[in-house]
């Protein structure tokens, strides 16, 4: 299949294959036509599948087909000013997942841009109501800062109609459910919603049902389901060696770039600093980091400057970093759902990849979590001058759990039963034909594929590359 079946304008197809794609990758072949019906959309899609694309380019053209005169607001006009309103809002959960989305707006609209903007944390307010201020007609959020610039009555959302909340399980995930219910709140009822999400949990569920009107439904991958390209390893370790055994590898050369992920900000700030000090070139990356920072650290990356990128979990979606080898996980992560989000940020484009975990004896439940979810072992491998101390005995990991930098009590991490997850009672199950009313106001007749209501299997293609799959990629 090829691009020009999917009815995109000639200028779209021009900026695709100026970038030097060719074929669609499924989420986007399937995603494209739908958006251009403009219809909701509710779309699993693993991290690696080209999803930002799959909504970018349509929203393209739905906003140049139908272009509604600019809005004269009472009063003298901003410097720069459009008078345009804002027609697309986009949320994130991420900064740097922001920034790429807009990165897309402007290289896909290049023969017609569409003014777009970003507003996330960390920076000042000024440039951000500047920009504001000056008309996009895009705009690319992180929910709690465009909650900040709502209430101080710098930006009017009622012309918005387009809604896209990208990767969604992880917005849930960092606690995001309130504020983006009260963004829902000043949006108009009449909009064109898309949902994408990696995996469906309780919580996305719920809302998905909460607003989606009568949505096509589009699956990618197998729920849960690692990229098919990375080779995933399990080195045993003993938990007072873990930093050893990786300053080992990268100097042997069994590790030569990669991304390496910490639980905690301090444990990624110690943890480049000891790599500093055997040698090692190693940045890190994290939500205390301001945003200069943060940049700073993936251009060296990316540039190779350093060798190692170490990060929390704030970097485990959303960062795009071309033709990455490898993702360790110094630490595994206590969200078995997270180790997928981490691993899939390599074995991109056609391009194989690792996973290398450090496991101690600590964190053994964690990983029997992991391989509940993806249904497989993962290979053991001891190397020589590491093996495990068998007589150390397990210790109780204790963490903040919810990885977004928000805090919570701290208690004993370890394998969870099946009755410590909260329940929902009182709500109609998502496959209810009950007609029900969103946060929008809007009645509700949502009902969902069968694999959904069940959590059964379907049909699934997994396309490795964050984009489009380059002709002869893989070959």
């Amino acid at each position: 299949m090829s691009f020009d079946t999917l009815g995109l304008t000639p200028e779209l197809l021009r900026a695709v294959a100026a970038e030097g794609y060719t074929e669609p990758t499924p989420v986007q072949a399937e995603a494209i036509p739908i958006v251009l019906a403009r219809r909701d959309l509710l779309a699993g899609a693993q991290t690696g599948t080209g999803k930002t694309a799959a909504f970018v380019l349509p929203i393209l053209q739905l906003l140049h087909a139908n272009r509604p005169a600019p809005r004269h607001p009472i009063g003298p006009r901003p410097k720069g000013a459009t008078g345009l309103r804002i027609r697309c809002l986009v949320l994130t959960p991420t900064r740097e997942l922001a920034l790429q989305v807009e990165e897309m707006v402007r290289t896909y609209g290049h023969d017609r841009p569409v003014r777009s903007t970003t507003i996330y944390g960390g920076v000042g307010y000024d440039a951000q109501i500047r920009a504001i201020q000056g008309g996009p007609e895009i705009v690319v959020a992180t929910p709690g800062r465009l909650l900040d610039i709502a209430a101080q009555g710098k930006i009017d959302l009622r012309s918005v109609e387009i809604l896209v909340l990208d990767e969604a399980d992880r917005m849930l995930d960092m606690g995001f459910i309130r504020d983006i219910r009260k963004i829902l709140a000043l949006l108009p009822a009449r909009r064109q919603n898309l949902l994408f999400s990696a995996t469906f949990s309780d919580d996305v569920r719920d809302l998905a049902a909460s607003f989606l009107w009568a949505p096509a439904y589009v699956q990618i991958a197998r729920r849960n389901a690692p990229i098919e390209l990375v080779r995933q390893v399990v080195y045993p370790v003993d938990r007072g060696r873990k930093r050893e055994l990786l300053s080992y590898l990268i100097r042997s050369g069994r590790i030569d770039r990669a991304l390496v992920f910490t639980r905690t900000k301090h444990g990624a700030n110690r943890l480049a600093e000891q790599l500093a000090r055997d040698g090692i070139d190693a940045a890190a990356i994290h939500g205390n980091k301001s945003q200069g920072q943060r940049v700073r650290a993936l251009d060296d990356f990316k540039e190779g400057r350093a060798a190692i990128l170490v990060a929390t979990e704030v970097a485990s979606r959303g960062l795009d970093i071309d033709e990455l080898p490898h993702v360790v996980n110094y630490e595994l992560p206590v969200v078995a759902n997270d180790y997928v989000h981490r691993i899939g940020r390599t074995g991109r484009a056609g391009l194989e990849g690792d996973a290398i975990s450090l496991v101690c004896v600590d964190e053994l439940d964690l990983l029997a979590e992991i391989e509940a979810l993806l249904r497989q072992r993962i290979p053991r491998q001891s190397v020589p001058g590491f093996e495990v101390d068998r007589a150390v005995r397990a210790e109780p990991i204790r963490e903040i759990r919810g990885g977004g930098g928000r805090t919570g009590p701290r208690r004993p991490l370890g394998r969870r039963g099946p009755s410590s997850r909260p329940t929902t009672s009182g709500r109609p199950p998502i496959g209810s034909r009950q007609r029900r009313t969103g946060v929008s106001g809007r009645p509700q007749a949502y009902r969902a594929p069968s694999d959904l209501r069940t959590g059964g299997a379907r049909p699934f293609a997994t396309m490795p590359g964050e984009r489009f799959a380059r002709s002869g990629a893989g070959q």
